[in-house]
């Protein structure tokens, strides 16, 4: 668990594509993304709702695969990425939620505002109800690991493997430092059985990478 965490630090952000053998379908919704050598850009760093809906059918296990590059943008010490799974909606415009669907989110805030939040380095679950509220689910503070991230490590773009089963609400998320992906980090989300038609992709001030696939 411990690597598990460690490789999501070192991104500070990314974010997360299906995987399959072409790019989906798929809607600008706020921000300025670009497709560029089969990765997906999005360069708009001061974006604080940067969106993009992804056409993806989900019912059942399903399962995300992607990787995912820091380029620019925590600076100013805020930056964060998130993707919304089972999701009904692809709202044409910026939002905080994604209709009916879960985001998983992380974070790095160094005044996040509110007590919920820990101040650096962070993780949490979101219930989202409409494209307007949402709830928290879970936090988790991550800075006990920032320490050992050093600056080269975010020149490279690291591989993801997320299962997320919509029966039963199981989510694997497995360690990018195994190189048969075979160990993961699990836990349990609500309100099954979960289907959707959107992956919701988002980005909060800072500038990100994603190629699908490993």
């Amino acid at each position: 668990m411990k690597r598990l965490i460690l490789l999501l630090v070192v991104l500070t952000a990314a974010s997360a594509l299906y995987a399959q053998s072409t790019l989906p379908e798929y809607r600008i919704a706020s921000g300025s993304w670009r497709l560029s050598g089969g990765r997906l850009y999005q360069e708009d760093e001061k974006a604080r709702l940067a969106k993009v809906n992804l056409r993806v059918p989900q019912e059942g296990p399903m399962l995300y695969e992607f990787n995912a590059r820091y380029e620019s943008g925590g600076e100013d010490g805020h930056g964060g990425f998130g993707i919304h799974v089972f999701s009904n909606s692809s709202f044409s415009g910026p939002s905080w939620g994604s209709g009916r669907s879960y985001l998983l989110w992380l974070n790095y805030d160094e005044n996040p505002g509110t007590s919920q939040i820990p101040a650096g380095l962070s993780a949490q679950i979101y219930r989202s109800y409409t494209n307007s509220y949402m709830e928290l689910v879970e936090s988790v503070d991550l800075n006990e690991y920032v320490e050992n991230v050093t600056v080269d490590d975010l020149d490279y773009p690291v591989p993801f493997r997320i299962l997320v089963d919509g029966a039963t609400g199981e989510v694997r998320v497995y360690d990018p430092t195994d190189p048969n992906l075979a160990d993961y980090f699990y836990f349990y989300i609500r309100d099954v059985p979960l289907k959707g038609e959107w992956v919701n992709l988002r980005t909060n001030g800072v500038n990100l990478s994603f190629a699908m696939g490993l």
